[in-house]
C-alpha cells in the first residue's frame, strides 16, 4: 500500500514540476506586459526619471523578460520568491502569514458542504426512487444558481443585520490574540485550551464557511445522487434485496460507499474552485487571508506578490489533485489489487 501511494505521489510530482514552470512563465510574462508602473508607490513625488531607472536596475526590471524569469526561477528553486514592492517584505513571509487563514476557511467550507450534501444527496436519491425528484431538482438548481459571493451578502444581511446573532467581520474578536502555533486559529486555540476564544473563532468563520458550502454543496448532491442511481442497478444490490436486507441498510452500508468514488473525484476537481471562491468571500467578510493580500497586491501593482500568489494557487491545486488520487485508490479495492 505504501509503495502504491508513493508511486502515485512520484507520478504527480513529475507532472507538477513542468506544470509549475509553464504556469509561472505565462504569469510572469503577462504581468510584465501589462501597461502598469509597479514603482509608482515606491518613488516620492519629486523623483526624476533617473531615480526611476535606478530603482528598476536595483530590482532587476531593466533586464530582458527571459533573463528576469530565469533569475526569478532560480531564486524560487532556492526558496525565495522575491520581495514585495509595496510591503517591502519577502513574498514568502507575507504568503506564509496569510495562507493558514485561507486554508482554514476553505476546509471549514468543505466540511459544512459535506454535512449538507451527503444527507442531501441521499434524500435526493430517495425522492428519485419514489418518483418525486422534481422538488429536489428545483431546490438543488436554486442553490446552484447562487454564487458564493451572493450567499455571503445574503448571510450578512440576515444573520448580521436583520437578526444579528453572528459576527461577520474578522477572524476572531478584537479581544482575542492568536497563539500562532500552526497559524490555524481553530487548531491553536483548541490545543491551548482557550475554549471561549475558540468559540469566538468558530462564530467568526461560520458565515464565510457557510457561504462557500452553500455554493459547493449542490454539485456534490448531484454527483452523489447520480452515483447512488448507478449503484442501485448493481448485482450486489439485487442479491442483498433477495436476502431480505432493508433498503436503508443497503443504501447506507453498501451503495453509499460505491457512490462515494465519483463524488470524491468531483470534490477534488472542484475544490480548487472552492479555494478560489474563498478569496472573494474573504474580501466581503474582512477575513485576513490570501484574498485580501491579493487585492492589496493588485491595487498596488505588486508584481512579485501577484506572481507568488498565482504560484501558490497552482501548488495547492496540484496537491489537492494528488490527495484525491490517493484517496480514490484507497477507496477502490480494484485499483489496489490491479
Amino acid at each position: 500500500m505504501l509503495q502504491l501511494v508513493a508511486g502515485i505521489a512520484l507520478r504527480r510530482l513529475l507532472v507538477a514540476i513542468p506544470t509549475l514552470v509553464l504556469l509561472s512563465l505565462v504569469v510572469f510574462v503577462v504581468l510584465r506586459l501589462l501597461p502598469v508602473d509597479p514603482f509608482a508607490m515606491m518613488l516620492p513625488a519629486s523623483a526624476t526619471a533617473a531615480d526611476a531607472a535606478a530603482l528598476r536596475q536595483q530590482l532587476g526590471f531593466d533586464k530582458p523578460i527571459p533573463i528576469q524569469f530565469l533569475i526569478w526561477l532560480w531564486e524560487a528553486v532556492r526558496g525565495s520568491l522575491g520581495n514585495s514592492i509595496n510591503f517591502r517584505q519577502p513574498v514568502t513571509t507575507l504568503m506564509l502569514a496569510a495562507i493558514p487563514a485561507t486554508i482554514e476557511l476553505a476546509l471549514s467550507g468543505l466540511l459544512l458542504a459535506l454535512l449538507i450534501s451527503i444527507p442531501g444527496g441521499v434524500l435526493a436519491y430517495v425522492l428519485y426512487a419514489r418518483q418525486r425528484e422534481a422538488a429536489a431538482d428545483l431546490v438543488v438548481t436554486l442553490l446552484q444558481s447562487i454564487p458564493s459571493f451572493l450567499w455571503a451578502l445574503l448571510l450578512i444581511v440576515v444573520f448580521g443585520v436583520l437578526w444579528p446573532v453572528l459576527p461577520f467581520t474578522g477572524r476572531v474578536g478584537q479581544e482575542v490574540s492568536l497563539p500562532g502555533i500552526t497559524g490555524l486559529a481553530l487548531v491553536d486555540l483548541l490545543v491551548t485550551g482557550r475554549f471561549k476564544d475558540w468559540l469566538s473563532a468558530v462564530a467568526h468563520i461560520f458565515l464565510p464557511a457557510l457561504a462557500l458550502a452553500l455554493s459547493f454543496a449542490p454539485l456534490v448532491i448531484r454527483v452523489l445522487r447520480s452515483g447512488l442511481i448507478d449503484a442501485a442497478n448493481e448485482p450486489y444490490v439485487e442479491v442483498a434485496r433477495l436476502r431480505g436486507v432493508s433498503e436503508m441498510r443497503i443504501l447506507w452500508r453498501h451503495m453509499l460507499k460505491n457512490a462515494a468514488l465519483p463524488t470524491v473525484t468531483m470534490i477534488g476537481v472542484q475544490f480548487g474552485f472552492l479555494f478560489g471562491g474563498a478569496l472573494l468571500v474573504e474580501m466581503i467578510f474582512g477575513f485576513p487571508g490570501v484574498g485580501n493580500l491579493m487585492v492589496q497586491a493588485v491595487k498596488g501593482n505588486d508584481l512579485p506578490l501577484i506572481q507568488g500568489i498565482a504560484l501558490l494557487f497552482c501548488v495547492m491545486t496540484l496537491a489537492i489533485n494528488a490527495i484525491v488520487d490517493v484517496l480514490y485508490v484507497l477507496l477502490n479495492p480494484r485499483l489496489r489489487t490491479a
